[in-house]
């Protein structure tokens, strides 16, 4: 069953956060990973809006948390963690068919 990773952040260094993307799509695409939002513009109809908003959909839940803990991402991890502030991520499931 696919699952959604599913994160919100406020970007703090644009210039160094622009090596996130690059750097982790090789990863994402060993995991089977498919990137379905990436939007640093999204309309907020309620509550605070992040700045950075992005939907993932891994095949498994166990791809994706496979891929969050994989040795190659934690230097890459590292790189968002360092640009950012006020990071929220879930892992989503979808139940309804």
């Amino acid at each position: 069953m696919s699952v959604y990773y599913i994160n919100s952040y406020d970007i703090e260094d644009m210039e160094e956060f622009k090596k996130y993307g690059p750097l982790v799509m090789p990863l994402l695409n060993k995991y089977g990973a498919e990137v379905l939002v990436s939007d640093t513009n999204a309309l907020s109809i309620e509550g605070q809006a992040r700045q950075m908003n992005a939907i993932i959909r891994f095949p498994s839940e166990e791809a994706a948390l496979q891929c969050y803990n994989d040795p190659e991402y934690q230097p890459i991890k590292a790189v968002r963690i360092n640009s950012t502030k006020n990071c929220t991520m879930v892992l989503a499931k979808q139940l309804v068919q």
